[in-house]
């Protein structure tokens, strides 16, 4: 497995986002679930990523189940932040730092572990100064139950202001073809501040993999079927531009799922892609993207085919907890 450097943390080139396997995206099948875990470490895959909040509260004991006895071969990731009741309520932001070191204790416990390698606030609370949130954050690194810290969905100069804090080790955002607003600024303030990127859905929730191609494939319990990429025209031209990457990755005797993969890859080797799978037919697909080389060629002609800013719709029914 290849490996790629986020800040100073060093972790496998892919990771695995563990989310769907409790949360959101329909069935759930634990067996299953700790199947594909096992297979992603024993394949060289160290990065797994979850949140308190997926489940809510169950995703994080499914990985530490599934980390029992292997916890060395981890780069254990979660989040903090996106406050739920047990029945799934969603509270609110929260980044007060009381509630920090509440979550945080709360996921250790969860996740059966001493430490938590990177933890990140999953979405910035604009009711509570940034610097506020980051000491407290920092805090828990020097009590080494934190090693490094990480931030989600955060905006240019609240990343700024949080780096004058504590050193933040990878900012985790929604990136792929058709989530393509990171380069407007992100990336390159991330860049600057030697800070590495996690691409949350680089297979546009699915759409990228030409799986989907009627709402009707997804489960009615599915929360994609709410959201404004999967609804009315919005689905139907998000389609057009699919079949045309489905095209140019036929042409390569690849999947369309591992062409979008590899091009999130080729952005650069501080990008660290974290595509959600609960099934390991997927997960040795998503693995063999790594080695598979794109032509300036290739990448032009998928710029052509689905150039920035051509998929429609926000990329939740309320954007408003990204911090913008």
């Amino acid at each position: 497995m290849k490996q790629r450097k986020l800040g100073d943390l060093t972790v496998s080139a892919l990771g695995l986002g563990c989310m769907g396997m409790s949360d959101f995206y329909g069935d759930r099948d634990e067996n299953k679930a700790l199947r594909t875990i096992a297979y992603a470490l024993d394949n060289g895959i160290t990065l797994l990523d979850t949140a308190d909040m997926y489940g809510p509260f169950t995703n994080e004991k499914l990985v530490g189940k599934a980390i029992r006895g292997r916890r060395d071969q981890v780069i254990l990731a979660t989040k903090f932040g996106n406050e739920r009741l047990g029945d799934g309520t969603f509270v609110g932001v929260n980044g007060k730092p009381a509630y920090v070191k509440k979550a945080c204790e709360a996921s250790l416990r969860r996740l059966g572990v001493d430490y938590i390698d990177l933890y990140y606030q999953h979405r910035v609370d604009t009711t509570v100064p940034i610097e506020e949130t980051i000491q407290a954050m920092a805090e828990l690194v020097r009590e080494g139950k934190v090693r490094y810290i990480g931030m989600s969905e955060a905006a240019p100069e609240t990343i700024k202001r949080a780096a004058k804090i504590h050193r933040i080790t990878a900012l985790q955002t929604e990136y792929s073809l058709w989530s393509r607003d990171p380069e407007d600024e992100i990336l390159q303030t991330v860049r600057e501040l030697g800070i590495g990127f996690v691409a949350y859905s680089p297979l546009g929730r699915g759409f990228l993999t030409g799986q989907i191609k009627s709402i009707e494939d997804l489960d009615l319990d599915d929360s994609r079927r709410r959201w404004p990429r999967f609804q009315g025209e919005n689905f139907q031209k998000n389609l057009d531009l699919v079949k045309k990457v489905q095209e140019i990755a036929d042409e390569k005797g690849i999947t369309a799922g591992q062409l979008a993969l590899a091009w999130v890859l080729a952005q650069g080797d501080d990008i660290v892609p974290i595509p959600g799978t609960k099934h390991t037919k997927y997960l040795k697909e998503n693995i063999a993207a790594i080695n598979i080389e794109l032509s300036k060629e290739d990448i032009d002609r998928l710029e052509t085919a689905a150039p920035k800013g051509s998929f429609v719709g926000d990329r939740y029914p309320d954007m408003s907890t990204v911090n913008r």
